[in-house]
């Protein structure tokens, strides 16, 4: 049996447009003797749908694609099959009012073959929200050759019953024990996994196990690219029934792989992921962009260039989603601005090759300063002169992407977002953060990557300069400087980033308490001062652009914490 595996980028809600795709899909494998075809998880309206969901006039609609579709597919070919995923209305009044479904496209029509189990309500999920949970797993009897093959059907999260590898399982049965003693010929799950480092690799071992204890091979198919926070990396494989690698879809890109059941070799396929954690990360950025501006009809992007790392990195990724012609970069010095910082921003302007002003703020710094001085506030000073500098920044960054139509990416990092080291309508003016889930040492480390020739197959792939640096030694080593008054680094308020960002993870994506991290050693002065920060800036980030999450736990849907507590 021949199958094609269908890494797609859907565009959410949009059932016309990926229907289209997915038929495009089948119209290129037409002449391969494909049998089946396999879609990702909720393929025809793309993952995560929110509360489109809660549309009653979607189902409606999904329900007429449906019926086209099968009948397109039909006219194309009798003989092949299609799998895609679907949300299923329920019959009852009962609420949710949905089922996380696949269906079955063949011979003209359609028909509901699998319904998910596990629904995933941690970090970024809500599941619950709008699907219930099916009782039993699923089994297709699928028609290849005169013989019934026993084709297991699970979605996404209903393989991921491993605790040994993943630490823990969400509550509930175990799709895969409950397949165990039906003999299967082949599981396939369809999936919508977002990226985070090194989880590719954790999916092909939860794949794996499940492969041995169904002696069966297992395919994988994953949604790839953009939607809104999240980042899709694809990465879909298929596995022989002793759980060793046959295929893998290349990271970051639609692609349609072809794979025979009938013949999977018995040998492992050395995994083709070579590339290092940092071209991974770039890779993933660059897509996040790219998508985020094509699916809310973004042509351009703007940015303030200040001469500093955090915003010569996001200029770079721009450039590498968008290109050079379309990424423009606005200096706005002050009187605070140094001159190296103005000539590092020119600089990597050129290099890049990109459109780039200077558009200079004093002027406007002392009218503000006039108006205010007869005011009961009197003329600014200390924080809220500084905050006044990078409110001028913001609105005339807003006011270029309004007249513009640009989107305008915001330059802040995760160290900063975190103890609230950033100005609410200033620096974080934006439609998307690219960075604010890299700590500060995440991005010297990527920024150190990009100008190493370890960046050469990256860079011939994005069109960026091929040889020399793009960042710069200049700006990758300069102390980090807000340069919002005079000799100002950032160490004056808060602890080197080196210190301050191994808390910062304890204290965010392990949930320590700080008397652990005081006990692993830390100051407690500092521990205790970086908490209260992250605390007190949470009203902050509840203000805050969308950000790309590339971690497993960013400051965006996945991070409830409340405003008002103690």
């Amino acid at each position: 049996m021949k199958l094609a595996l269908a890494q797609l980028n859907p565009v959410i809600g949009d059932l016309d447009g990926n229907a289209e795709k997915i038929f495009e899909v089948c119209k290129e494998i037409k002449n391969e003797d494909v049998d089946l075809v396999i879609t990702p998880e909720l393929s025809l309206i793309g993952y995560p749908p929110k509360d489109l969901l809660f549309n009653p006039r979607l189902f409606e609609e999904e329900k007429d694609v449906l019926n086209k579709l099968s009948k397109k597919l039909n006219n194309l070919s009798e003989s092949l099959s299609l799998l895609i995923g679907i949300a299923e209305p329920t019959t009852d009044t009962e609420i949710p009012k949905l089922y996380n479904s696949v269906v079955i496209l063949e011979k003209g029509t359609w028909k509901i073959v699998a319904r998910k189990q596990l629904l995933p309500t941690y970090d970024v999920f809500d599941e619950k929200r709008y699907f219930r949970s099916a009782e039993d797993s699923s089994i297709l009897k699928f028609n290849f050759q005169e013989k019934i093959w026993k084709i297991g059907i699970t979605i996404c999260e209903d393989i991921w019953v491993e605790q040994n590898l993943q630490n823990e399982k969400i509550l509930g049965k175990d799709p895969i024990k409950s397949l165990e003693k039906e003999k299967l010929d082949l599981l396939i799950n369809l999936s919508a996994s977002p990226f985070i480092e090194s989880k590719s690799l954790l999916r092909q071992q939860i794949a794996a196990k499940a492969a041995v204890r169904l002696a069966c091979p297992v395919i994988y198919v994953n949604q790839v690219g953009g939607n809104d926070e999240l980042i899709f990396d694809g990465s879909s494989f298929a596995l022989n029934k002793r759980g060793n690698l046959q295929q893998e879809l290349p990271a970051f890109k639609e692609s349609v792989g072809l794979c025979d059941i009938s013949s999977l070799k018995q040998q492992p396929l050395k995994s083709s992921k070579d590339q290092t954690s940092q071209e991974v990360l770039f890779r993933a950025l660059v897509l996040g962009v790219k998508d985020y501006a094509r699916k809310c009809n973004f042509n351009s992007a703007v940015i303030g260039l200040s001469g500093g790392i955090d915003s010569a990195l996001v200029t770079t990724i721009a450039v590498a989603a968008l290109g050079l012609s379309k990424v423009h970069a606005i200096l706005m010095p002050s009187p605070w601005s140094s001159a190296g910082s103005v000539e590092d921003a020119t600089k990597l302007a050129k290099r890049l090759g990109i459109n780039h002003q200077q558009i200079p703020i004093s002027n406007v710094m002392n009218s503000f300063n006039e108006v205010l001085s007869d005011s009961t506030l009197g003329i600014p000073t200390g924080i809220t002169a500084e905050n006044l500098q990078s409110r001028i920044r913001g609105t005339i960054l807003m006011a270029l992407a309004n007249q513009k139509k640009h989107l305008l990416l915001s330059t802040g990092n995760k160290s900063e977002l975190a103890v609230g080291y950033c100005t609410l309508y200033g620096d974080m003016n934006g439609g998307l953060s690219v960075i604010g889930d890299l700590y500060k040492t995440s991005v010297f480390d990527l920024c150190d990557w990009i100008d190493s020739e370890s960046s050469s197959s990256c860079r011939n792939d994005f069109f960026l300069p091929e040889i020399g640096e793009i960042i710069s030694s200049e700006i990758r080593t300069k102390p980090p400087s807000a340069e919002l008054r005079p000799e100002q680094l950032d160490s004056d308020f808060l602890p080197d980033y080196f210190i301050l960002d191994p808390i910062l993870k304890g204290l965010i994506e392990q949930h320590l308490p700080t008397e652990v991290l005081i006990e692993k050693g830390f100051d407690k002065k500092i521990v205790h001062k970086v908490a209260n920060l992250l605390k007190n800036a949470e009203f902050k980030r509840y203000q805050a652009p969308p950000l790309l999450k590339i971690s497993n736990q960013a400051f965006g849907s996945g991070w409830k914490k409340p405003i008002a507590s103690r």
